[in-house]
């Protein structure tokens, strides 16, 4: 079975992304999308984000940043992450404007920290995530009736990763 799927997170997108890179190279049907008010990147202190719109494309937030500080972005992640970004999809979407652009059969939520915690928020957590993304959605699709099988795939996927998934089935 083939479904479709959406990787939601706040307003820094790293999570989503990173799920939404590594699905897309594995041949998920697979969308991402925040739902803060503005996509939110660490800026040179916590006080002072670079804040951009919703729909701002990733290469231009990519040579904003290159312009204002690239040695400072590049070491924080920012600049490597926005230049995954731009090779998976053209600009962040949210939530609240865009799901109605197609219906998901599995929709994907990555609790972020409060901003403060960003920092917490790296590269390497994201790629865990990411990876632990991958593995439940090839256990979804490797069933012939999930409906009777998500309880125990993920009930096994918690045991194995000793990791608490929140979900819940909708039907429509």
């Amino acid at each position: 079975m083939k479904f479709r799927y959406a990787m939601v997170c706040s307003s820094n997108q790293n999570r989503s992304m990173e799920a939404h890179c590594l699905l897309k190279r594995q041949g998920f049907d697979v969308a991402s999308y925040g739902t803060g008010a503005h996509v939110k990147l660490p800026g040179p202190s916590l006080r002072e984000p670079n804040v951009y719109e919703f729909g701002t494309p990733y290469k231009q937030m990519f040579d904003d940043l290159r312009r204002k500080d690239p040695e400072l972005y590049k070491r924080n992640g920012i600049l490597p992450m926005l230049k995954r970004n731009i090779g998976v999809k053209l600009a962040p979407q949210r939530w609240q404007e865009n799901s109605a652009d197609g219906t998901f059969d599995v929709v994907f939520t990555f609790e972020e920290k409060v901003f403060d915690m960003v920092i917490e928020d790296n590269h390497e957590e994201a790629a865990v995530g990411a990876r632990l993304t991958l593995d439940l959605c090839q256990e979804l699709e490797a069933t012939d009736s999930w409906e009777e099988k998500v309880d125990d795939i993920i009930s096994t996927f918690e045991r194995q990763n000793r990791r608490k998934i929140v979900y819940n089935i909708s039907i429509y």
